[in-house]
């Protein structure tokens, strides 16, 4: 990563004026015939055909009358042409015209990043095509390019190309590093969350250990992201157990009332006739509320406090009782008595109460539900 930030210092010190903020992503690229291509939109009609962009080709490689050279590293030069770098990029016009040079030829340096970086970043000013096997092998460098020089088809492109499958967990820090260096907040959202997601992996990585290093302010802040993360996590896996309570206690709510009123295989009112073909019961909680009300009808110990399960049989009546909409022909057994206690009870028991059935009703939407609005009232 270090490279990468010395080659970004390294073509924003050359002389480049500072980039203005970068413009809308172009339309979406295609490719034909091997090359790839950036369409943008035009005004009235395009008649461009494949020669035409060969020809823009042609004289790129040809350098045919080309009026400015390009110094990259190692001594190496690209010849080109100062009106079509001056109308792809509003930087490289400013570069060429404080440029120096010989007669009619003016002379520009770009340091800092491979030749052959430069090579195919000026080819796409010219004809907006790149080969495959180019922009896999130099998508960072030319990332580095078109945000330094603005070109904004370029830069979309070499996002495009990052996000997609270039990811890894060796080059993930670096490539969030980038990211933020070159103003592309989708790519270092994709980087953050791919480190917070796999933290034990990437933070014994090269990279990590460099940032580390070279910028430990951002290390803080990727460790800061990690623990919220955790937190945030543990809050949803704290609510979600919590839903599944209330579910639970809205499931035996509705086993109590079926068990009161309809009877259930072998429990239920004593005006009821079981028979042995009776169909299953559709109510899952019925079978555990069933044990509990054939221990809460034979416990000696059945008053409150005296007993753990008759104690839960006391709870669920009157949790009941609570949401029970038509006491005086409810067929659940004490609803009406419980009724009668809530108005006696202290405001901090009533307080718990109260959120405890708001919950139950927010958790499975029953405030309006036919069931509990019509099933308490019916009587045999």
């Amino acid at each position: 990563m270090d490279n990468i930030s010395e080659e970004f210092a390294l073509v924003a010190k050359k002389g480049a004026p500072v980039p203005p903020p970068s413009r809308g992503p172009p339309t979406t690229s295609y490719h034909q015939k091997g090359l790839f291509i950036n369409a943008s939109t035009l005004r009235g009609y395009s008649c461009v055909r494949t020669a035409t962009r060969d020809l823009w080709d042609q004289l790129f490689d040809e350098g045919y009358r080309a009026d400015v050279t390009i110094s990259t590293d190692n001594g190496g030069s690209i010849y080109a042409h100062a009106s079509v770098l001056g109308m792809a990029s509003q930087v490289m016009k400013g570069m060429l015209k404080q440029a120096k040079g010989r007669g009619r030829r003016r002379s520009i340096s770009i340091h800092g990043v491979p030749h052959n970086a430069v090579r195919v970043f000026i080819r796409f000013l010219y004809s907006s095509c790149y080969e495959k096997e180019e922009m896999e092998d130099y998508v960072l460098h030319l990332l580095v390019l078109s945000h330094v020089f603005v070109v904004p088809a370029l830069k979309q492109i070499c996002i495009q190309q990052l996000e997609h499958g270039f990811l890894t967990s060796e080059n993930v820090v670096d490539i969030f590093q980038l990211a933020l260096l070159c103003d592309a907040p989708r790519l270092s959202l994709i980087c953050h969350r791919m480190i917070l997601k796999n933290f034990q992996e990437i933070s014994i990585t090269e990279g990590w250990k460099v940032m580390k290093k070279s910028h430990p302010s951002l290390e803080k802040e990727l460790l800061e992201s990690l623990d919220d993360e955790e937190n945030m996590q543990r809050e949803r896996i704290r609510k979600s157990n919590e839903r599944k309570i209330y579910f639970q206690l809205y499931e035996a709510m509705e086993a109590l009332v079926h068990i009161c009123r309809d009877g259930c295989q072998t429990i239920g009112p004593h005006d009821k006739d079981f028979r042995d073909n009776q169909a299953p019961c559709n109510y899952s909680a019925c079978k555990g509320l069933e044990m509990i009300v054939r221990h809460f009808a034979s416990c000696k110990l059945r008053v409150p406090g005296g007993c753990i399960h008759c104690k839960r049989m006391w709870q669920l009546l009157e949790l009941h009782s609570r949401l029970c909409v038509d006491s005086e022909a409810c067929r659940v057994p004490l609803c009406r008595n419980f009724k009668e206690r809530t108005k006696k009870q202290s405001k901090k028991d009533e307080i718990r109460w109260r959120i405890l059935v708001k919950n139950i009703l927010k958790t499975k939407s029953i405030g309006g539900s036919p069931f509990f609005s019509s099933a308490f009232s019916m009587s045999s």
